[in-house]
């Protein structure tokens, strides 16, 4: 299979770093750049240090100064290097909670990000491939958006360290500086090559690490331990763990030889490299009389000049990595929005206000995709009317919904409200227009009047009342604990209470009472529900919906027979559009869908009687 080009980053390494500079700026976390800074010259400043204390002491021994000169001089070193290592300790150690900030606001505009996209963005693959790798980068502190301070720090102290000691090489000899500088350069790209390995095989051994975790992790899941006994999974999971371990090991043996490989050759240029250093320092020593102090000097800088150089390397190739993720995370900041949230017409939607909806000659597919999930529908729903759309599952009817309340923009046609193109509104107004319950609800790690009334910690308690009464709901949520204010979701609170399923529903009748907006659609949230009860809840969103334009999807006919008009969707197309009662007098594909459906569900409920 021939393999497909590696798309190149949209921003290069030396945009992110800025980029991420300006972010810090911006945040005000400008400590993070001072500390940077600080933290880079007291590492220069430590080995500068560091450098001249053994050559300086030795230099005083062999010139016979007197023994209080040597003990000032060794205290005065000492001291420094304690102070240089305490103010750096010191640094280390402040750093990180600027970057942590830096790094929590990279967070919350991914956050962001995702939680007002274009709807289409969130189905997108791409666009859900990027948000995985963007949340990747910003996992822990050894993520980029985090370490890249520490590999721009290092760069800066490296860059600075590599100055220092280039001009005191180059006062010696301008040759030992470029034989250092050549063969630092040639270890570099000789371990890189070597060591690299780990790094482009990272998504091979991922899938294989991946496959060890999933059979671990099911291994272990309560909920899987009947089917993995009567199912004799236990052979099949083994070995599939056998198989990825296997791969995994070979991988750990070739890429540890590969790694020896690379530090063998290192390890014979820096032979090269010290080879040279000494020749040029002895033949220096015999033509100009070097003391043993100025040639330990010398030695000592050319070992560190070329470790100097050795960290400007590997920074910027840990840098370029970063990046690369940073690059990430920002293309999915930058990801296009299809839909118009700035800029848009402004709209006000009344709670009771006379609102027309029309799909006009809609199409849609999904992109990639040539089958149009709806096909030249002309669809519309009056003020104040209870429109039910039904048919089989795949017919459009959850598509059909998403256009109407502006989730989706149809590939041909249009959706007007009132007359006017939705296209030309802001998109968060518009969404003001509707409250809507779907198959898959939200039930939040919060109170139970917050989920209510969605408004955080300052809902409207008396609404929040009316609109839990109105839905059936109070008495029962009277009787909590905390009553309205008693946790509904376990995932984050342990002494939340579980709702039953009923009472789940009627909670979103409430939410949706709450937000009060001129028009309700239902996509088929009861579907978990047997058919009257099902019917029944139907019927209460009927009636504490009166006089709003309402929409019920459903694949039970009977359901929605309540509803002022029913249309039938069939392979993406309106087949049939009536009453309850005119579509069964018709004698057509609803009234034989009902027929069927009816049969089961008159004998389901003599079956229910029976038991009863």
């Amino acid at each position: 299979m021939e393999k497909k080009p590696k798309e190149k980053p949209k921003y290069n390494m030396w945009q992110n770093a800025c980029w991420m500079i300006r972010l810090a700026w911006v945040e005000r976390e400008k400590k993070v750049l001072v500390l940077s800074l600080l933290t880079a010259l007291g590492g220069v400043g430590a080995g500068v240090v560091e450098l001249f204390v053994t050559p300086v002491i030795l230099g005083q021994v062999e010139t016979g100064v007197p023994v209080w000169t040597l003990v000032r001089t060794i205290l005065l070193f000492c001291g420094a290097m304690l102070l240089l290592a305490a103010a750096n300790a010191y640094l280390s150690c402040n750093t990180l909670f600027g970057r942590v900030q830096v790094r929590t606001a990279i967070i919350a505009r991914l956050n962001t990000k995702a939680s007002v996209t274009s709807f289409p963005n969130v189905s997108d693959e791409r666009f859900r491939k990027l948000s995985a790798r963007a949340g990747e980068a910003c996992g822990s502190n050894s993520e980029a958006t985090e370490a890249v301070w520490t590999t721009l720090t290092e760069l800066l102290k490296n860059l600075l360290g590599f100055g220092i000691y280039l001009a005191l090489l180059s006062s010696l000899d301008l040759w030992l500086a470029a034989i250092i500088a050549a063969t630092s350069v040639a270890g570099f790209f000789i371990t890189r090559r070597f060591s690299s390995y780990e790094y482009d095989h990272r998504e091979e051994i991922g899938e294989q690490g991946g496959r060890m975790a999933y059979v671990q992790r099911k291994s272990g899941d309560f909920n899987a331990a009947k089917d993995i006994r009567i199912f004799g999974l236990r052979p099949w999971l083994s070995e599939l763990h056998r198989k990825a371990e296997a791969v995994y090991l070979a991988y750990c043996k070739k890429a540890e030889t590969q790694y020896l490989l690379g530090r063998i050759g290192d390890l014979l240029l820096t032979f090269v490299r010290n080879g040279a250093a000494y020749a040029i320092l002895i033949a220096r020593t015999l033509a100009q009389g070097l003391d043993a102090s100025t040639f330990l000097l010398y030695f000592s800088a050319a070992g560190g000049f070329a470790e100097w150089m050795t960290g400007i390397l590997n920074q910027l190739n840990t840098l370029y990595r970063q990046s690369l993720e940073i690059s990430v995370v920002r293309e999915c900041l930058d990801y296009p929005e299809p839909f118009r949230f700035e800029g848009g017409a402004p709209l006000v939607p009344q709670s009771r206000g006379s609102y027309e909806l029309r799909l006009d000659h809609v199409s849609f597919a999904y992109p990639g995709s040539e089958r149009k999930i709806l096909d030249d529908v002309s669809l519309t729903l009056h003020p104040g009317e209870k429109l039910a759309v039904v048919g089989l599952n795949g017919a459009g009817k959850t598509t059909l919904i998403k256009l109407l309340c502006g989730f989706l923009d149809p590939t041909e046609g249009r959706v007007l409200l009132n007359g006017q193109d939705i296209r030309a509104f802001n998109r968060r107004d518009y969404y003001k227009m509707f409250s809507a319950v779907f198959q898959d609800y939200i039930v939040l790690p919060g109170t139970a009047a917050m989920n209510i009334s969605q408004a955080g910690d300052a809902p409207d308690m008396e609404r929040v009342r009316r609109c839990a009464e109105q839905a059936g709901l109070l008495e029962k949520l009277e009787s909590l604990p905390k009553g309205l204010n008693t946790f509904l979701n376990r995932d984050v609170y342990e002494d939340a209470v579980l709702l039953s399923g009923g009472e789940t529903q009627r909670l979103m009748l409430a939410r949706a009472l709450y937000k009060d907006a001129p028009v309700v659609l239902l996509d088929e949230p009861t579907a978990a529900l047997d058919p009257i009860a099902e019917a029944n809840l139907y019927r209460k969103y009927g009636e504490m919906t009166e006089g709003k334009s309402s929409v019920y999807i459903s694949h039970r006919l009977a359901s929605t027979r309540f509803c002022d008009r029913i249309v039938l969707l069939e392979g993406g197309k309106i087949a049939e559009e009536g009453s309850h009662e005119e579509l069964l007098a018709s004698g057509g594909r609803y009234a034989e869908l009902f027929d069927v459906q009816s049969k089961y569900y008159r004998n389901e409920g003599n079956s229910d009687e029976t038991e009863a």
